[in-house]
């Protein structure tokens, strides 16, 4: 039986992750650093995602302890301002994965558009 030699870590050509980050987003971060050559400003801009998706994971926190309503203090039932959150959120890191051209689309075998489009 041979014994195979782990797997290299994907070696970070640019700056280390920045200290805001949790766990998640800087192995994003790491990720995305050593698959793509990134300027100064796409080192801001995926921050910036990164930063997105952070909010959107705490947010996504919230609302599954809290539910997607939260009674104002009228006793009126509104939307839980973390739904609000979550949204403006996840809209930030795809305008961001967007604007460094990291879009994922999925894989297309024939010319055309996907079948039932």
């Amino acid at each position: 039986m041979k014994n195979f030699a782990p797997m290299p870590k994907p070696q970070v050509t640019g700056p280390k992750p920045p200290k805001g980050l949790s766990p998640g987003a800087k192995s994003w971060w790491k990720k995305i650093v050593s698959g793509w050559e990134l300027d100064e400003a796409g080192f801001l801009v995926l921050e910036t995602a990164l930063e997105c998706f952070d909010r959107m994971r705490q947010a996504q926190k919230i609302v599954a302890k809290d539910g997607i309503t939260a009674t104002d203090r009228f006793g009126q039932v509104k939307v839980h301002p973390a739904v609000l959150v979550e949204r403006d959120a996840k809209a930030g890191l795809l305008r961001a994965l967007r604007a460094m051209n990291l879009q994922i689309e999925p894989l297309n075998d024939a010319i055309g558009r996907p079948p039932g489009s």
